[in-house]
């Protein structure tokens, strides 16, 4: 889920949530304090409105009793001078958190308690006063704070007196005590509320946090091996759906880093191999010549040309090493040109006869092209292809009768080089990678025949870099046969250009 998802959704949820449950406290609340106070004062009908007038409550609480004592003093006066009936009527009276009082003349006959009395009595109304009679009570604030009613009576004796039902205000205490519940209940219910979004935004955030922290520090120690697994939508998920690709290709670029590293090593160690041969020749027939050894002029000629070959072999392996170095960083200097494929390849053969015929291989060649087919090719880098596979075929000939075959095949929109030799041949498990770099079919034996192993990864290089494709098909001990195609060149006609062009 979206952080900012996430953060409207806690707005919303952080508002409605606790209104609801503030809502549904209160009403469970003042559902139980009702129930409360009619079980312990016996009355009923009590609402939220009239709980809010806590002496409307008080007053209802003491209805019933005080009836009974009123009608009791219009019987019979004396009857509130026996103790054991004010007894009786402050047992009940306690129920209801309230007790009785008997006041005879200005004396305090009956305390149904004894707490706060002597604060209470001097402050109860004087006989006859207003509220006298009156069911609605009054109220006494100052330090007594205590619900009144009062009911005047004269004893048979004439003596004038009072009864008085004192109610206390603890129920404006369980009043004041559901409101402290009820705001105690919503700060409980906000901070619950607050602390469980916090914690679901926390650990939307943290545990990605988290997982990036220790891939970092994965990073910093080296290690690309590890796997960062981040499930969801967030942006920080996302976050690390990038860093795990970021690291991918880190590791992607540390081993072909070290592949590189050992690629040049390797053609380092075949360079040097390679060099050390034709200088070791040059060096040998160079003191044959400074000790006189070719005393004759046929063995000069002979020490000599030989001194020329090998030179031109060191300059073959540092041109080749020079556009190696222009391939990894692709900078070929291609210059593209049409050739006419017919005249190109009669060339190549030509030039390339006279290198077989020196060293006793049979060439034939075979060209079916017509004359006016063209390629646009890079002259230059279309004979390096060709000096290449034939030089590899030179160097694997086994055979004590060399043979060589190259044919130029019309095939359609393409023209098809063959290049066939009947060669050592080239194992089917190693046919697939033989135009990797410093690939050597079995290098252990072929160390001898020297070769920097990116003679076959040039020439694919530069066959698909004119849009072509190169494969290969061999049979150990019988010879490899070299594939190659190019696009023939077509010339759109001029109509058909401007068609075209207005579509």
């Amino acid at each position: 889920m979206k952080l900012k998802t996430r953060l409207i959704i806690a707005f919303f949820v952080i508002i409605c949530v606790p209104l609801l449950l503030a809502g549904v406290s209160l009403v469970g609340f003042s559902t139980y304090q009702i129930r409360n106070l009619e079980d312990h004062l016996g009355i009923s009908g009590v609402t939220y409105e009239n709980m809010s007038d806590s002496v409307q409550v008080l007053n209802k609480a003491t209805n019933s009793n005080f009836e009974q004592i009123k009608a009791k003093g219009s019987e019979n006066p004396d009857a509130f001078l026996n103790r054991d009936y004010l007894d009786q009527l402050n047992d009940e009276l306690k129920e209801k958190y309230s007790f009785l009082i008997v006041r005879k003349g200005d004396s305090l006959y009956y305390s149904g308690s004894d707490e706060s009395v002597n604060k209470l009595f001097p402050e109860l109304p004087e006989y006859s006063d207003v509220v006298s009679q009156s069911d609605s009570g009054v109220y006494i604030g100052k330090d007594v704070k205590a619900f009144v009613k009062q009911m005047d009576l004269t004893f048979s004796d004439q003596t004038e007196g009072s009864v008085f039902v004192i109610t206390s205000l603890t129920m404006v205490r369980q009043m004041r005590t559901l409101t402290r519940d009820m705001l105690v209940s919503i700060v409980i219910i906000l901070i619950m509320t607050a602390g469980m979004l916090t914690m679901w935004i926390y650990n939307g955030i943290n545990i990605p946090l988290k997982k990036l922290k220790e891939a970092t520090q994965n990073i910093k120690e080296g290690n690309l091996e590890f796997v960062l697994d981040a499930e969801g939508d967030d942006e920080i998920s996302e976050l690390c759906r990038d860093f795990e690709e970021m690291r991918q290709r880190l590791r992607e670029s540390s081993e072909e880093k070290i592949q590189y590293d050992k690629e040049n090593k390797e053609l380092i160690s075949n360079i040097a191999h390679d060099l050390k041969t034709p200088i070791t020749a040059l060096k040998g027939y160079a003191e044959g010549i400074m000790d006189g050894v070719a005393d004759t002029p046929e063995k000069m000629d002979r020490y000599i040309r030989t001194i020329y070959n090998k030179a031109n072999d060191m300059d073959r392996l540092i041109n080749e090493l020079t556009f190696y170095s222009k391939i990894d960083t692709n900078r070929i200097p291609y210059t593209f040109n049409k050739i006419n494929v017919r005249e190109y390849f009669d060339d190549c053969v030509e030039e390339v006869g006279l290198d077989l015929e020196s060293k006793n291989i049979e060439l034939s060649y075979f060209n079916s092209v017509e004359n006016d087919v063209l390629v646009i090719a890079d002259a230059e880098q279309l004979k390096r292809v060709i000096n290449n596979i034939v030089g590899n075929s030179i160097k694997y000939m086994d055979k004590p009768k060399g043979y060589i075959s190259i044919r130029v095949k019309d095939v359609g929109d393409f023209i098809q080089v063959e290049i066939e030799d009947n060669g050592r041949g080239i194992a089917a498990k190693d046919l697939p990678a033989i135009f990797d770099r410093f690939f050597r079919a079995d290098a252990s034996r072929n160390s001898s025949k020297g070769g920097s192993g990116i003679g076959l990864s040039i020439v694919r290089k530069i066959i698909e870099d004119h849009g072509g494709k190169i494969w290969a098909n061999s049979k150990l001990g019988c010879g490899t046969v070299m594939y190659f195609v190019l696009r023939k060149y077509q010339e759109v006609p001029v109509n058909e250009q401007n068609t075209n062009h207005r579509r």
